[in-house]
């Protein structure tokens, strides 16, 4: 066993492996009672010492994916979890924010594991915040993007407490994929986040955020399946877990009547950061062309078949008609010329641009108009033929965590070349953590060279051209 003391009191950990590990420490007061749908609050200080052995209990979230049944009780949503090699070091820190659709995740899935990645000699961070309705639902009398002012508040953990276990509060790389990927953009964008992490990596940044009175109308449907309507007095009564499952049914509404919501229902997405002018001002891209955040070094990126994943768990792939294909042509990408392919190419095609690669591409090059740095790449292996390089893939290979979890399930047999593909990841995303190198170029608007992960690697110009042309002139606006 290992002790630290941090802001709240002394916890204790335990050494596994050469690891110092500490796990469901509070950076936040449960989000509860009179707390519920506010802005996260100091945690209460605690005397003794306090185990920190097990993973806090999930946030309230979706049933779909099973991961509302995963055998941990309570309210104590907002705790972190933290694996450091030397706890009398000064390493980099290493905060990693899940995705999920801002619909479900939490820090304790077993792919998120952050041992392998700091026994490369940083401090790995992982930590829960509220999702769904409690995290990302306009809630009348309530702040909204409280699911991000939740990863503020754990970067102010971070600042105040690392030096407990070894780290650097001068050295903070936050890194997040999918909605994880699109909260580090708009953490990018926030003024309460500025100078609480100094890198950052957004992989398969989602293109999607919302205006306010987009996010208020699902927010009425979602209160209405339990009979309430979406005010602070009325949902604090409502079952938070209950909550939640009435969003799952505002999925099914956009499957059942997806033109009523736009793009958002036309690929299901319920929750997403809201653009309400003081919390998250502008969109990210926005921002970042503006200058906001031109002192921090960012890599930024997607893999090649982002929608394959979505294809797969929806049973789509293989069978998309040439209907399906104009309509997420018409949906998707209105005005934009794609050239001929077969239904399926082209149906993945506009929508992983419209969903991932288009706005990790526009990140990346806003950046660089407003005077920072980026480094640009795409995962192009493909380590089964159904799953090709599809969205999620990339996760198993960062953490090198290849044998457990979800996300590991699209990576099928490991060989050579998963591990071969895992080490080049692991080694460019420590190495920009270390030193701001990850290997390869930073990204300029005219070579555009871009890191190509495959077996082998290569540094090549940014490798989907054709839809980089296609989109140039594209706003990637709130959706409405």
């Amino acid at each position: 066993m290992v002790e630290a003391r941090v802001s709240g009191g002394t916890v204790r950990g335990a050494s596994e492996l050469g690891l110092e590990v500490f796990r469901g420490i509070p950076f936040a007061a449960p989000p509860v009672g009179d707390l519920r749908f506010a802005a996260p609050q100091p945690p209460a200080a605690w005397d003794g010492v306090r185990d920190a052995l097990a993973f806090g209990p999930p946030p309230p979230q979706s049933a779909l994916f099973g991961t509302d049944d995963l055998g941990v009780q309570g309210d104590d949503w907002l705790t972190v979890n933290v694996w450091s090699p030397d706890l009398a070091a000064n390493l980099p820190v290493m905060v990693w924010i899940q995705g999920g659709g801002y619909l479900l995740g939490t820090s304790g899935l077993p792919e998120y594991d952050g041992a392998r990645l700091a026994r490369d000699g940083v401090i790995v961070v992982t930590f829960n915040y509220r999702v769904g309705m409690e995290g990302f639902g306009a809630v009348d009398a309530a702040p909204p993007n409280r699911g991000l002012l939740d990863q503020v508040a754990a970067l102010e953990w971070v600042r105040d407490n690392i030096r407990a276990f070894g780290g650097d509060p001068a050295r903070v790389t936050v890194f997040g994929q999918s909605a994880g990927g699109g909260s580090v953009a708009a953490l990018l964008a926030m003024p309460r986040a500025a100078g609480l992490f100094h890198r950052a990596i957004a992989s398969s940044v989602p293109g999607a955020y919302f205006t306010p009175q987009l996010a208020s109308g699902i927010a009425a449907v979602v209160a209405a399946g339990l009979g309430w309507v979406p005010t602070l007095d009325d949902l604090r009564e409502a079952d938070p877990w209950m909550l939640a499952l009435a969003a799952d049914e505002m999925l099914a509404e956009m499957r059942e009547n997806p033109g009523s919501w736009g793009q958002a229902g036309h690929k299901q997405i319920p929750f997403a950061p809201v653009v309400d002018g003081d919390v998250l001002p502008v969109t990210p891209w926005e921002a970042l062309a503006k200058g906001a955040a031109k002192d921090v070094d960012l890599i930024v990126g997607h893999t090649r078949h982002e929608q394959r994943l979505l294809s797969v768990i929806e049973g789509l792939a293989g069978s998309i008609t040439p209907e399906q294909a104009a309509k997420a042509l018409e949906v998707l990408a209105p005005g934009l010329e794609y050239p001929d392919a077969e239904p399926e190419e082209l149906f993945e095609l506009v929508c992983s641009d419209w969903l991932f690669r288009m706005p990790s591409l526009h990140l990346a090059e806003a950046q660089v108009a407003g005077g920072g740095r980026a480094h640009l790449y795409e995962v192009t292996w493909e380590p089964t033929e159904i799953f090709r390089a599809c969205h999620g893939v990339d996760v198993p290979l960062v953490f090198g965590n290849l044998d457990r979890g979800q996300a590991a399930a699209v990576l099928g047999e490991l060989t050579a070349e998963t591990e071969e593909v895992s080490a080049q990841m692991r080694q460019a995303w420590t190495g920009f953590a270390l030193h701001g190198d990850p290997g390869w170029p930073s990204y300029d608007p005219d070579a555009r060279l871009t890191q190509v992960f495959d077996v082998p690697a290569a540094v090549v110009p940014y490798p989907e051209e054709t839809s980089r042309r296609i989109w140039a002139g594209h706003r990637f606006e709130p959706l409405r």
